[in-house]
């Protein structure tokens, strides 16, 4: 028998019972997603302050450090918490289309605080990896545990909860609520075409409002006053869309092929051994770090806000050395989000390409490539645009924003034609039965 969800708007919905208890469940989870997201935000901040201690006693720590952290949270992970691994983002995707069974393996309220621990860990250890998409799966976790705790076992609730606290969780990690309304409909939602509905909406938004309650209505970059004057300075949506969405390309390109195990080499080590791997990977990231400089470690948001605020702290060799931080923090195979890193990744390429239009604003530029960035790694441009006003209180730029976005997820395509969440979130399902052939036997 299909499930037949609660109406959502009426006099029926106004006068039921359960309609309003699902709303005031998914509302207050929201809150404790939100709350839960103000905490991850602090052990992480506080993680990564003792990594940057001990590297500014000696450099040289790093390089027993950075791989013994990423071999124990490989080990650990290894050992029966293999769906914390990652991003988090492809366990929501994929969670909308599990049965219940697999969905809880994904997403069962233990992997959700597993995933906290070791992410935090893993910044403990300098790896150049983001919060915010380990926040979406923990926000989706805490709110399953609790839609299932109150009764709310049924597929279609499964789903709608799911969808909230991941969102919820985006809007609290950026203290971007429009953002976690983008990122549901954009991503979440749209990648398995259900359905979102008004109070989905309102959760979201409550768990962004809540964040801003708690932490202030601060803006993650700053204010940043940057204009795109008419004319040649408009030269700079093409160039910064093109160029950042085939480098976003480029980057989920290698990701995939790295965790489909290839090279074959990679394949046979990461297969056989994990943990020996992530060492490796450890020693990479130290050693740029070494050779470039501190920017290649953690989110890289001091080196990012510096950019964009025309203020930087680093050399034209950061976008570049923060792609390969990115790519070897990722496949040690450890905890570990990508929208920070990436939007590091894109304010160096910016700063770079300020350099071919002295113009342009610099700031302007910075900006441009990180939207254009985060927009070519993950081929979601509406939450790439709407996050990155959000995040820099800049709606002066909308337009180019708008356009450099469109133009980078049309040439991230080229390289990569699947999105990466959704390609990650494809392997974690049971692959399609085959469709016989018409006409055969």
């Amino acid at each position: 028998m299909s499930e037949h969800p609660e109406p959502e708007t009426g006099v029926e919905a106004l006068l039921s019972t359960q309609v309003w208890k699902r709303r005031a469940a998914l509302w207050g989870g929201a809150v404790l997603v939100a709350l839960a997201a103000i905490l991850f935000a602090r052990a992480s901040d506080f993680a990564f302050s003792l990594f940057q201690r001990v590297l500014h006693a000696s450099p040289w720590w790093v390089l027993a450090l950075t791989p013994a952290v990423f071999a124990l949270v490989a080990w650990i992970t290894h050992h029966g918490l293999q769906a914390t691994r990652g991003s988090g983002i492809p366990q929501v995707i994929a969670g909308l289309e599990m049965d219940a069974d697999e969905r809880q393996r994904h997403l069962s309220l233990k992997v959700a605080s597993a995933k906290l621990v070791l992410t935090v860990a893993g910044l403990l250890g300098g790896a150049s990896i983001g919060r915010e998409g380990p926040t979406v799966h923990v926000g989706a976790g805490l709110m399953q545990a609790l839609g299932r705790a109150l009764g709310f076992r049924g597929e279609h609730q499964a789903r709608r909860f799911l969808l909230a606290g991941g969102a919820a969780g985006l809007a609290a990690a950026f203290n971007t609520p429009l953002a976690g309304v983008v990122f549901a409909i954009e991503e979440l939602s749209n990648s398995f075409e259900h359905r979102v509905s008004g109070t989905l909406l309102t959760a979201v938004i409550v768990g962004g409002v809540v964040s801003l309650a708690v932490v202030g209505n601060y803006t993650y970059f700053g204010r940043v006053h940057a204009l795109l004057p008419l004319r040649q300075a408009w030269l700079a949506v093409p160039l910064c869309g093109v160029v950042c969405g085939l480098a976003g390309g480029l980057f989920s390109r290698l990701l995939l092929e790295a965790m489909a195990g290839r090279p074959r080499w990679l394949g046979v080590l990461r297969a056989r051994h994990p943990v020996l791997l992530a060492a490796a990977c450890g020693l990479l990231l130290a050693g740029l770090g070494i050779a470039f400089g501190a920017g290649a470690f953690g989110t890289g948001y001091e080196q990012a806000r510096g950019l964009v605020q025309g203020q930087a702290t680093v050399g034209h060799e950061f976008g570049l050395v923060k792609f390969l931080a990115n790519l070897v923090s990722y496949v040690a195979g450890i905890p570990g989000g990508l929208f920070s890193p990436a939007l590091a990744v894109g304010a160096g390429l910016g700063h770079n390409l300020s350099l071919l239009l002295p113009a342009a604003p610099a700031s302007a530029l910075v900006l441009l490539g990180m939207c254009g960035y985060l927009a070519g790694v993950t081929q979601a441009p509406l939450t790439a645009a709407v996050i990155s006003m959000e995040l820099t209180d800049n709606q002066d730029m909308l337009l180019p924003i708008l356009a450099t976005v469109l133009l980078a997820r049309t040439a991230s395509s080229l390289i990569c034609p699947l999105p990466i969440y959704k390609a990650l979130a494809l392997r974690l399902l049971p692959p399609a039965p085959a469709t016989p052939r018409q006409g055969a036997a």
